[in-house]
C-alpha cells in the first residue's frame, strides 16, 4: 500500500469502535479527516452519533457533512475518540501536535473511554523523538519558554503560517518545534515541561492510547496497550 492508502485502511479500519448513539471524538490531521469523512457517510446512511472535534477544520468538515456535534459543557464524557499521531512507540506512547491542534487533541482524549489512534506505518519508531516535539506556549512567555528548553538540548523552530508570520493555534497561542532527537524518558521531559511557566501543553500524549491501529504490509495490525 502506499502512505496514502495505509492511512486510508487505518481509518476504515476505526470505524467498528465506533457505535449507534455514541459521542465521539473526532481528531484533526490528513488520517483523522480521512476517518471523520468515513463517520460522514456511515451518519448519512443512518448511524447516530454526536461529534466532539478536536479542530475548527475537523468542526467545519464534520458539520459540512452533516454529523451532529456538542461539546464538552453538554456531555460529561465521550465514548471514544478516533485521531492520528506523528509517531508513537512500542508502550504506545504518542508525540502529536505536527497539525497544531494538541491542546484540544488531549484534551478530548482525556474525557474518552476509549483512545484510538489510526497511523501509517511511518509513524512506528523504537523510541520518541524522531518527530519535532511540539509545544505550545502564550507568546508572552515565548522567547522565555524558548531559552529554557534549548537549555534542555533542544534545537527549537517557532512554527509559521504560509505568509510567515508564527502559526497561531485555535485557542491562540504559539507552537515551538523542538528537535530533541532521542527521548529515552519521555516523562521525564513532560514534567520538565509542565513546570514551565508559559507552557500551555506539550505534544507528548503519555499512557492515553488504549488502541492503535497500524496499516503497515497491506493489512492492518490492531496493538493494545498493557
Amino acid at each position: 500500500m502506499t502512505k496514502d492508502e495505509e492511512k486510508q485502511a487505518a481509518a476504515r479500519a476505526s470505524l467498528r469502535f465506533v457505535k449507534d448513539g455514541e459521542v465521539v471524538g473526532l481528531g484533526s490531521g490528513s488520517t483523522a479527516t480521512d476517518a471523520v469523512r468515513l463517520l460522514v457517510e456511515q451518519v448519512r446512511s443512518g448511524l447516530k452519533i454526536r461529534g466532539v472535534p478536536t479542530s475548527t477544520a475537523t468542526e467545519k468538515l464534520a458539520q459540512s457533512g452533516g454529523i451532529p456535534l456538542t461539546t464538552l459543557d453538554e456531555v460529561p464524557g465521550i465514548d471514544v475518540t478516533i485521531d492520528g499521531a506523528d509517531e508513537f512507540d512500542p508502550q504506545l506512547n504518542l508525540i502529536k501536535g505536527g497539525g497544531g491542534n494538541l491542546l484540544r487533541e488531549k484534551i478530548v482524549a482525556s474525557a474518552s473511554k476509549l483512545f484510538v489512534i489510526i497511523v501509517d506505518s511511518s509513524k512506528q519508531v523504537p523510541t520518541l523523538g524522531k518527530f519535532p516535539l511540539p509545544v505550545e506556549v502564550i507568546p508572552f512567555a515565548q522567547a522565555l519558554v524558548r531559552r529554557k528548553i534549548e537549555a534542555l538540548g533542544a534545537k527549537v523552530t517557532v512554527r509559521q503560517s504560509s505568509t510567515g508570520d508564527p502559526f497561531v493555534t485555535d485557542e491562540g497561542h504559539h507552537l515551538l518545534d523542538c528537535a530533541f532527537g532521542r527521548i529515552p524518558d519521555p516523562a521525564a521531559l513532560a514534567h520538565k515541561l509542565e513546570t514551565m511557566p508559559g507552557v500551555v501543553e506539550h505534544g507528548l500524549f503519555l499512557g492515553m492510547a488504549n488502541v492503535v491501529l497500524l496499516a503497515k504490509g497491506g493489512g492492518v495490525e490492531e496493538l493494545r496497550r498493557s
